[in-house]
């Protein structure tokens, strides 16, 4: 992907080697209980370990916004064969890669970044909706009202991709709806309570690649930031380069891989949803100058018409709503805009509807 610039250090924050301490990892919980269990179609799990796993869950949430499950019931096959399908399409040259590329009007896709002294991140990605089409609001800059599609491009090769996407999605939002049950549970809800908001929902699965950057000190894989959806499912390789800023000190925490895992995060939107009980946390991705890594993030959003505020059972007059309710479509689609356009204001954030 290129050199490094050097003016590009100036964007890169400091970043010390992890001490000891400050490799201490995110809670790991384990979900081997919940197999056949299912909030959303009516199956049940021992009521006793349910209240544990989501007394557990809530605890990580609470302190650290992140904690990774193993025994999650996705089945190894469709994990695997999606981990091959990504190199096989990430390892094609890339006028072929760009023959799916996304656009402003769509998009799902492929895109690679750009290394300049202004862009933070050392990646190529390629996106692709879960609900296909997947509707959100028309963009109002342009004058258009009501709804438009967003349509998976599907590349010629690897010819198996689609296939292994299809599958591997509806496994990894099958344990969403679990985890989401868990979470609800822990807050004091109904197991179901959030299913109403996914009906016709605006989630994606992500491919990334991490190519070996040849100034590891020099640059970020993914820059600092916050996940605007409602829940991240996150497959890594052994590679790692995950790290997640502990809410206690501040501190910048290495992720280390598990093999067979996934990395949960609660997003803004569940920051909003708990009034923030539950907070959406810093992360970010760190480079290797000579292995390439692979991740796989599953975003779990809402639908595009649901108004995302404080749920009415988290508060009262000692608890009042943090935030205004705001749409997420319309969160949504400003936020894609940004990707392609060059704001002149801040781009939205879940802090311009705190109360």
């Amino acid at each position: 992907m290129g050199e490094v610039d050097p003016a590009f250090v100036q964007n890169v924050e400091h970043r010390p080697k992890l001490t000891a301490n400050q490799a201490q990892g995110i809670p790991l919980i384990d979900l081997a209980a919940l197999t056949g269990y299912s909030p959303s179609d009516g199956t049940v799990a021992d009521s006793a370990v349910v209240e544990g796993l989501a007394a557990e869950i809530g605890e990580a949430c609470k302190k650290w916004g992140f904690f990774a499950v193993v025994n999650h019931g996705v089945a190894a096959e469709k994990r695997e064969r999606i981990w091959r399908e990504a190199r096989e399409f990430f390892g094609q040259g890339l006028e072929e890669k760009k023959k799916v590329r996304r656009g402003e009007r769509n998009v799902s896709g492929y895109y690679e970044t750009e290394h300049t002294k202004n862009v933070r991140d050392w990646k190529e990605v390629f996106d692709f909706t879960v609900q296909e089409p997947t509707l959100v609001p028309a963009s109002h800059e342009d004058g258009e009202e009501g709804v438009i599609e967003w349509t998976n491009r599907w590349p010629e090769y690897p010819p198996g991709l689609r296939e292994a996407f299809e599958e591997y999605a509806q496994e990894v939002e099958k344990l969403a709806y679990k985890l989401m049950g868990l979470i609800a549970q822990s807050l004091g809800l109904p197991a179901s309570r959030f299913d109403e908001f996914f009906k016709d929902q605006t989630s994606f699965i992500r491919l990334n690649h991490y190519p070996p950057c040849p100034a590891p000190h020099l640059a970020l894989g993914l820059g600092r930031h916050k996940d605007m959806g409602a829940l991240t499912i996150l497959a890594q390789d052994d590679v790692g380069g995950l790290e997640v800023k502990r809410k206690s000190d501040e501190e910048w925490v290495f992720v280390k891989p598990i093999p067979d895992a996934f990395v949960i995060n609660v997003g803004d939107i569940i920051q909003v949803w708990s009034n923030e009980t539950y907070e959406s946390v810093e992360h970010r991705v760190t480079v290797n100058s000579e292995k390439e890594r692979f991740s796989i993030p599953f975003f779990f959003n809402p639908s595009h018409y649901t108004m995302v505020q404080p749920q009415k059972e988290l508060t009262d007059e000692h608890n009042p709503p943090k935030y205004r309710p705001y749409n997420w479509g319309k969160f949504l689609v400003t936020r894609k805009a940004s990707n392609f356009k060059k704001l002149d204001v801040e781009n939205l954030q879940i802090h311009h509807f705190r109360i």
